[in-house]
Formats: structure tokens, C-alpha cells, sequence
């Protein structure tokens, strides 16, 4: 209080001008107001203040990164020729009118001077993949390598065979990198990338090893990027000469949050689904519920359709929750489906057993798959009707999602079952969601709602976003705002050294030289 009645006062950081057209108290009174308010109004004015103030740093540090970025020169991918139009001749669908305009966005970024710095967001089953595949078709008429990087060995080799299948027809060699794969046959695709004879490779964290080098690497695609530290992407960039690069996500993020925590790239999303994609129903049953949910298993094994099977693994560590996979499988197979193959996919495994496992299960040599959530993401079986996720209430709605879009994705009718095992009231209002809606995007605002932004994106991202007041969450105008007057700052004084912008540049990079060393990727 002594504070507050003193003619202490704290330099201003902002123009007159913006305080005036953003409606915004000083900082003095802010900083006096929040802990010591005479009216409501007092508190709400200082709060909303204090809450632009982070936004802005934030959305400052994406603008500063955005024009940075701008300045590096990289080479144009200008030409459409042969791979292209020999890829986009074999398809057997019509692109969607969304997935035609985000081809027509990035390739736009491609043929500039300036690396591109996309995100491409769509929803599960939204036709992501063909896109990357076409994009990097374009690479490849430019003389360029291409790499794909993958969270999971099962998403990379579902990649490789989709890349492969379509780039066979044109010619162009394609190869897969994993960590499994013998010394020897690592070091046959090491030589190729090297020399330039392999111009597309797909893979997992084994890309980003030391001694995978590249002849001319010019775009950089990285799926489920959220699934990836920052310095992992910095790696990979960090083989080519500028490359541009393109990050995917089936992860539909709220546009808040994008702004937010992709504020310095461009976004693209597909938000149409293929017209032949039927919607999947969604049903959350009582364990009591189990017996007729098995028999109806059984009528759609019987009519050739196959199923899976989820169980919750928080880390493939927990040995206790493999043990729930692993047990369930004795069950299924041995008592209530003895009569159909049933198959085991967990982490743990070595690739030839996953491999075998889904080769299996492909061919519906498997019709009932048990599995931990190595198959969140990846796993594309037309044939699959039914998925039964046991203990529900554990998954995160975003996860629930992708593993509802594991079915539907042939041409039957499909069915999402959740087993909810616990009985609090929020496990029940989550559910309900689920049953309520197949809109991703919708799912996305719920559960960040529900979990918040450290576990929506994960632990991999943790330490991204240090406020003190903010919410990117409820704060969505104030964000907007900030954005404006941040990106404004930046355009007139892209290197903040006028006297003007002297403290602002001093906090900015006491605030994120953590993210200054971390997120210059790309420079």
C-alpha cells in the first residue's frame, strides 16, 4: 500500500497511441490497480492491460521471427513439370476443391526467393497426405530432394507406401529411413541421398542422425510436428541450404492457439472431407454394455469387416498398462473371440513384428486388432468398421478423435465405441462430446478448454508459454489485438533500434531469449 500511495511510477512501454485506440490504462496504474483496486473496473482495466502487455511480447517475438525469415534467400521450385503431372494423371478420385487451394498455396510459397513456413492443418481423413505427396512432386521437377520426417515407424512406413505407390509411376526413387534397419542397408540409402540418386525420403527420428546427409534437400515436411521437440526440427532444416518447410498436423488446433503458438507461419487448412467419407457414429457404453458390443463385433467380422481394438499407454514404459493390452488380448482371443484371428500391436515390439502384425491385418488374414495408441496416427485400413476404445475417460478428446479416424475410411458404414470406466460427471461431459460431433475443430476447443494448452500439445512443448496473467484460451480478442500492434511494431522498425522501441527490445529479449536461441530454426 505504501507502494501505491508513493510517486513511484514505471516506464511506459507502449505509444500514447496505441493505450488510445486499444482502450488500455497505463502500465503504472496497471501494475497499482491489480494489487490494490478501489472499483472492479480498476481490476478488470489493469488485468485486460496486463494480459495485452504478454500477448504482445509473444506475437512481437512471431513477427520479429516471420521477418527474419523473409530476408533468407533460398532457390524458387518454379517449374511444374513431369512427376507432377504424371501423379496427379494416376489418381483415381477428384482432389477436393480445399485440398486444390492448398496445393495452390504452398506452391505459390515455392516458387518465391524466400523459404516457406507453412503449417497445414486438416482434419482426420481430410486427404493431407496426397497434398504432401503433390507438393512434393513439385520438389522433384525442381531437382530437389524431399524428406518427410514421422513421429512412429507405423506413420512412416504408411507415408512410404502411399509416397511409393504414386511415385513409382513417375520414375523417382523413394526410400524409407528408420532406426531399426541394419547397418548395411542404412548405409545403401545414406550413399543414395548423398549422391542425389534418391530424391524422396521418408522416415522417423533416424533422419535427423548425423550422418544422413543430402545432395540438395530443398523442402522439409514434418508430420504431426507438435509430436517433435524444436530442436529435432532444427536439425532436420538445418541439412539443406534454406530449405522451405511444410508442417502437418491431423491435430485440428484451435484459431487462438494457432495464432498463438504459430504465429510466425503461414496456415493452410483443409477443412473440406472427400465427398465418399461417411461419418462415423460414436457411442459411449457402461462396461455392463461390454457383452452386446462383442456380439456386434462379431456381426460385422461375419460380414467380412474387421475391428480394433485401444487400450490407454500413457509412455510405452508403464509396463502396468502394457500388461492391460497384453491380458485383454488372452481374453478377446481365447474366450470371447475364439473363433476369429486376433492380433497384439504395442510400441515394444521390433518392426518385423509390427510390420507382420499389419501386413496381417491389411490383408484381413487379422480381423480383431489389439493395441496400445501406437495407432493413433497412420494406420489406414478401408476394411476396418468398428474401433472400441476401453477406458475412454483416460484418452484426451484430440486423441479420442484421431483414433475415431482410424474407421470410416472405406466404404461401410463405421462405428466408434467408448468404454467409459470412470464415473465422475467431467469423464461423462467429455464423452458426450464425442457422441455429439465428428467436427475436429469443434473437438479441438473442447478439450484445450478441458486440459489446457500444456497437455493438449504435450510435454514436448512445455516451457513454449511463460505467462503470468494471460490466457490463450479465453483471451482471443486481446490476442487479435496484440497481434496488430506487435506485427505493426515490427513493420516499422523490423529490428527495434529505434529510441522508441528501446525497452521494448530489452524486455523482449529478456522475456524469450530462451525462444530466440531455440526457435531461430530456419536462420
Amino acid at each position: 500500500e505504501i507502494l501505491f500511495n508513493s510517486s513511484l511510477s514505471v516506464q511506459e512501454i507502449l505509444s500514447k497511441d496505441v493505450l488510445e485506440k486499444q482502450k488500455l490504462i497505463s502500465l503504472n496504474k496497471a501494475l497499482k490497480y491489480i494489487h490494490f483496486p478501489k472499483t472492479f473496473s480498476q481490476l478488470e482495466n489493469s488485468k485486460k492491460r496486463l494480459k495485452f502487455d504478454e500477448h504482445f511480447f509473444l506475437q512481437l517475438f512471431m513477427a520479429y521471427r516471420k521477418t527474419k525469415l523473409r530476408k533468407i534467400k533460398t532457390d524458387p521450385l518454379t517449374i511444374v513439370g513431369d512427376c507432377f503431372n504424371t501423379l496427379v494423371s494416376k489418381l483415381n478420385f477428384d482432389l477436393t476443391n480445399a485440398q486444390k487451394r492448398v496445393i495452390e498455396e504452398i506452391h505459390r510459397d515455392l516458387k518465391n526467393n524466400t523459404p516457406m513456413n507453412r503449417l497445414l492443418q486438416g482434419d482426420v481423413g481430410s486427404g493431407k497426405t496426397i497434398v504432401s505427396i503433390l507438393v512434393s512432386a513439385l520438389a522433384v521437377d525442381n531437382n530437389s530432394q524431399v524428406v518427410l520426417m514421422a513421429p512412429t515407424e507405423i506413420l512412416a512406413q504408411q507415408h512410404y507406401n502411399s509416397f511409393k505407390k504414386l511415385f513409382d509411376h513417375a520414375k523417382v526413387k523413394c526410400l524409407l529411413l528408420t532406426g531399426k534397419m541394419k547397418k548395411e542397408e542404412r548405409g545403401i540409402i545414406i550413399n543414395d541421398l548423398i549422391s542425389g540418386d534418391v530424391s524422396v525420403i521418408i522416415g522417423t527420428h533416424a533422419l535427423i542422425q548425423p550422418d544422413v546427409v543430402f545432395d540438395k534437400l530443398s523442402l522439409v515436411i514434418i508430420d504431426e510436428q507438435h509430436r517433435f521437440g524444436v530442436k529435432q526440427r532444427s536439425v532436420l532444416l538445418n541439412k539443406g541450404e534454406h530449405p522451405h518447410f511444410l508442417a502437418m498436423t491431423a491435430t485440428p488446433i484451435p484459431r487462438t492457439l494457432s495464432i498463438t503458438y504459430h504465429g510466425d507461419m503461414d496456415l493452410s487448412i483443409i477443412d473440406e472431407l472427400p465427398k465418399t467419407r461417411l461419418p462415423v457414429t460414436t457411442k459411449v457404453v457402461e462396461p455392463n454394455r461390454i457383452p452386446k458390443v462383442h456380439n456386434f463385433i462379431k456381426s460385422e467380422i461375419n460380414s467380412g469387416r474387421q475391428c480394433m481394438v485401444v487400450y490407454p499407454l500413457v509412455e510405452e514404459s508403464e509396463k502396468s498398462d502394457l500388461a492391460a493390452a497384453e491380458n485383454a488380448y488372452l481374453e478377446l482371443s481365447n474366450t470371447i473371440f475364439p473363433d476369429y484371428s486376433v492380433g497384439l500391436l504395442h510400441g515394444q515390439m521390433k518392426k518385423a513384428q509390427k510390420d507382420k502384425i499389419m501386413g496381417d491385418f491389411s490383408k484381413n488374414i487379422i480381423n480383431i486388432i489389439v493395441a496400445t495408441t501406437v495407432i493413433e496416427v497412420g494406420v489406414d485400413i478401408p476394411n476396418a468398421t468398428v474401433m472400441l476404445v476401453e477406458h475412454a475417460d483416460r484418452f484426451g478428446l484430440t486423441q479420442l478423435h484421431q483414433l475415431r479416424g482410424r474407421v470410416g475410411r472405406g466404404n461401410f458404414k463405421s462405428y466408434c465405441i467408448l468404454v467409459r470406466r470412470s464415473i465422475n460427471q467431467n469423464s461423462l461431459e467429455r464423452l458426450k462430446i464425442m457422441e455429439a460431433t465428428n467436427d475436429g475443430f469443434l473437438i479441438a476447443d473442447e478439450d484445450l478448454k478441458m486440459r489446457g494448452p500444456g497437455e493438449f500439445f504435450g510435454t514436448k512443448q512445455s516451457g513454449f508459454f511463460r505467462f503470468k496473467i494471460a490466457n490463450m484460451i479465453n483471451d482471443g480478442d486481446i490476442i487479435r489485438k496484440a497481434r496488430k500492434v506487435a506485427f505493426n511494431t515490427i513493420k516499422i522498425d523490423p529490428m527495434l533500434k529505434s529510441s522508441k522501441n528501446k525497452t521494448i527490445c530489452k524486455i523482449l529479449n529478456a522475456e524469450y531469449k530462451h525462444l530466440i536461441k531455440e526457435l531461430m530454426v530456419s536462420s
